[in-house]
């Protein structure tokens, strides 16, 4: 995706150099090509934005799963060293 969004940037300033030496209407052109192509950019971003915002969620609920269990085996283990020290 990272090379996707580079070569769109390239095409990008591709277009913004050629434009300097094009008729109104292809400098019109070129710059709606530009502004469809930061807008693509953009959506990239925000998708992209989202997948990292979804996936970190995961890993969040994932090692809050993780952190229960442990807690839940320390109490275990708590209770059967008091038990153990009891019959000691």
């Amino acid at each position: 995706m990272r090379i996707q969004t580079l070569t769109l940037a390239a095409a990008v300033a591709a277009l913004a150099l050629g434009a300097a030496a094009c008729t109104p209407a292809e400098k019109n052109e070129a710059q709606a090509d530009a502004d469809n192509a930061g807008a693509a950019i953009q959506e990239e971003a925000a998708q992209v934005g989202s997948a990292i915002a979804a996936g970190a969620g995961e890993v969040a609920q994932e090692v809050d799963e993780a952190t229960d269990e442990l807690a839940q085996k320390a109490d275990e283990q708590k209770a059967e060293t008091a038990t153990d020290e009891k019959g000691n």
